[in-house]
């Protein structure tokens, strides 16, 4: 795989950085990485184009099997933080951490209603959807070429825990901010197990109704904090993100009333 170039037109908010780490905030609608029809205009390429492109340089040297230091992706339609690494030696640390799910990530979402109970872990496997399968958990429908996920007794387990930090002024029913940490990473796994227990995220044009989805201009989710043990020096780095201002509209709309963000 090529080195991805470097593309200074892609705006990439710089949230952390030292020599070994760098910690980046993903607008909404930019792929993280660069693929089929987003050569050159992925999270990654601008990336690249920091520090006068010093820092595509550095990555570079980490070559493919590192992913160029990219440690994690956020879907296209999520907003939010994404760590890389700049040194070998953090790639390799940091990896160890996501393999070990020490990697505490916490993501925002506006649902369409509350849940039940107002902090859980929903407990359930997720399937992801495969071309090539003919039978088995895999063996069902996409869109175009994406892939999808559902919940299914032979996918791989898959956790998620969940608060509830506002209530629609209107009722349980009409929408709730929740705060959820993915326990594991599947595929769009706070999208699915959200919509399982009937909370499916406000805007998301794949898995809730139609009804649902016209309830935000794009999905309702936001990566918003990631802490992490330092691959170096072993000190504990804690990054957030504000609330996107694209979503506090959607967030008004629900008459959700938004908490502060020292949460």
């Amino acid at each position: 795989m090529p080195a991805p170039v470097a593309n200074e037109a892609v705006s990439v908010g710089v949230q952390y950085i030292d020599e070994h780490v760098l910690v980046v905030h993903k607008r909404a609608g930019l792929v993280t990485q660069p693929g089929k029809g987003h050569e050159d205009d992925a999270l990654l390429n601008g990336v690249f184009a920091l520090e006068d492109g010093r820092l595509g340089n550095q990555l570079t040297n980490l070559g493919a099997v590192r992913d160029f230091g990219l440690l994690h992706r956020l879907d296209r339609e999520t907003s939010g933080l994404v760590v890389l690494a700049r040194t070998a030696d953090a790639y390799d640390g940091l990896r160890e951490q996501f393999e070990a799910r020490t990697i505490r990530k916490f993501y925002w979402a506006i649902a369409a209603k509350a849940p039940s109970t107002d902090a859980g872990v929903i407990n359930k496997p997720i399937a992801e959807s495969d071309p090539k399968s003919t039978s088995g958990p895999g063996a069902w429908r996409h869109v175009g070429e994406k892939k999808l996920a559902r919940i299914h007794g032979r996918g791989k387990d898959a956790q998620t825990a969940y608060r509830v930090l506002a209530i629609s002024a209107i009722g349980r029913q009409a929408g709730a901010l929740l705060e959820c940490r993915p326990l594991t990473g599947r595929l769009h796994q706070v999208r699915v197990h959200l919509e399982a227990i009937g909370c499916p995220i406000a805007g998301d044009g794949l898995y809730a109704s139609a009804a649902v989805a016209g309830l935000s201009p794009r999905l309702a989710l936001h990566a918003w904090r990631l802490s992490f043990t330092h691959p170096i020096s072993g000190a504990t780095v804690d990054v957030r993100s504000a609330f996107p201002k694209d979503l506090k509209g959607t967030a008004k709309r629900l008459r959700i009333e938004l908490p502060g963000e020292e949460t």
